[in-house]
């Protein structure tokens, strides 16, 4: 099957390994944003519960979770981030760079910053030099950007220098993509980011 022209799992292995690594309270939802703002109480369990999950899922169930649908695909780039499956890296950045699956941008960006290498910088920086060329696309440009920033800070590297220096990709993209407002300062993806990685961090070291 497909959704909207991307072939997509939705075999019976596919939906096992939803109901035990994507379902149990809706985690799916919960990897991105959500898990930056919850209370302490909800946030201790989620992360362990997330933790314990990333040390027992194999190489050939994330795999497989890397084919289904956003929900699938969002889970598994948390998990290899949290485990530390850095040798998903280019499967990761071919994700990314396709973009065929809306609302896994994000996950794959984190999880490529908290691998933190300059080949995982390479990736962010070539799904930005394509895709600050569209400003027709609301995809995953900010978040990207933030992912480049942070793992170039880390790195000490200029990758996201010349993006960001007037008349850069990333001035002119944000000028001329009309679903974008206010200033483009990249100052709260970089945040978003950097908290993210820490979330990863803490799971890692659980």
């Amino acid at each position: 099957m497909s959704e909207d022209g991307v072939v997509i799992r939705y075999d019976t292995e596919i939906q096992a390994l939803y109901r035990r690594y994507c379902l149990p309270g809706r985690r799916y939802m919960k990897l991105g944003g959500v898990v930056l703002r919850m209370s302490r109480e909800e946030y201790e369990p989620f992360v362990q519960h997330l933790a314990a999950d990333a040390r027992v899922v194999t190489d050939a169930e994330l795999s497989i979770l890397f084919e289904g649908s956003w929900r699938e695909r969002r889970t598994a780039a948390w998990l290899a981030a949290v485990s530390r499956r850095d040798h998903f890296r280019e499967l990761l950045g071919a994700l990314l760079l396709e973009s065929e699956v809306c609302c896994t941008g994000g996950a794959y960006c984190v999880a490529l910053a908290s691998f933190g290498t300059a080949g995982d910088a390479n990736l962010l920086a070539a799904y930005l030099d394509r895709y600050l060329r569209r400003p027709d696309l609301a995809y995953d440009q900010p978040t990207a950007m933030g992912a480049l920033a942070y793992t170039e800070s880390v790195l000490h590297g200029d990758r996201a220098s010349h993006l960001l220096q007037e008349g850069g990709l990333w001035r002119q993209w944000f000028q001329d993509a009309p679903h974008m407002h206010g200033d483009d300062d990249i100052s709260s993806y970089l945040g978003s980011i950097r908290l993210a990685c820490a979330v990863v961090d803490e799971c890692a070291a659980i």
